[in-house]
């Protein structure tokens, strides 16, 4: 029998450029040097927020976190900076990102990370409208209100290649705290809410411990 491959617990970020083929098909060399610039304003956000690129896919990018915190917050980030930069030039022109977040367990592997988490992730990111952010109600329920945020639900969402209908929800970052709305349940489904853990101990090195116990409660009940 062979040995399990190792798993972990990670925050996952799969972003895409919404309508490349067209400009690129319109004006490949300018669409590409602006990319390459949108793509280094992402990495250098990434790299802010203690992620990591897995890998670039012509205009996708792939990154994980330690925290949903630092993914969701590098998302909106992002976006704030892309949208920055996209300001200058006509509407037609301009790169605007769709971005997914979720948080599972992956499998990693020579630097690269798999599974049903990353598959999920990339579906969300399909969802989530141009400039904007598409998450999982497990990225939902553990971010709480530690981000000045707001967030629609999107109802279940049947996705291809996953089994099970998906809770998601469009993230639209604001000054004011997140929804106290409570989120619509399914349709004759018991619900079980659960909580974001708060870090007591001071250190923001500690942070991911919270977000993980979160997160593994989560993926527990949810099997």
């Amino acid at each position: 029998m062979k040995d399990p491959l190792p798993r972990k617990l990670a925050a996952i970020l799969y972003a895409d450029v919404a309508g490349y083929s067209r400009l690129t098909g319109e004006d490949e060399d300018a669409t590409h040097h602006h990319l390459q610039e949108c793509l280094g304003l992402v990495s250098a956000a990434i790299e802010q927020h203690d992620g990591r690129v897995v890998h670039y896919a012509g205009d996708a990018v792939l990154a994980e976190f330690g925290t949903v915190s630092n993914s969701l917050g590098c998302a909106c980030a992002v976006q704030d900076e892309l949208r920055a930069h996209n300001e200058p030039l006509p509407e037609e022109r301009r790169l605007q990102f769709r971005m997914g977040v979720n948080i599972g367990e992956v499998i990693e592997d020579r630097g690269e990370i798999y599974g049903d988490g990353v598959n999920l992730a990339a579906r969300l990111e399909a969802l989530a409208k141009p400039g904007g952010i598409c998450i999982s109600e497990s990225v939902r329920t553990a971010i709480g209100k530690k981000l000045p945020l707001h967030y629609q639900f999107l109802g279940e969402q049947s996705l291809k290649n996953i089994a099970s209908p998906v809770r998601a929800y469009a993230v639209q970052s604001g000054e004011l705290a997140a929804d106290d709305t409570p989120c619509p349940a399914a349709e004759g489904k018991p619900t079980v809410a659960v909580l974001p853990f708060d870090n007591l101990s001071g250190s923001p090195d500690d942070e991911y411990f919270a977000d993980g116990i979160t997160g593994d409660i989560i993926a527990t009940l949810s099997k």
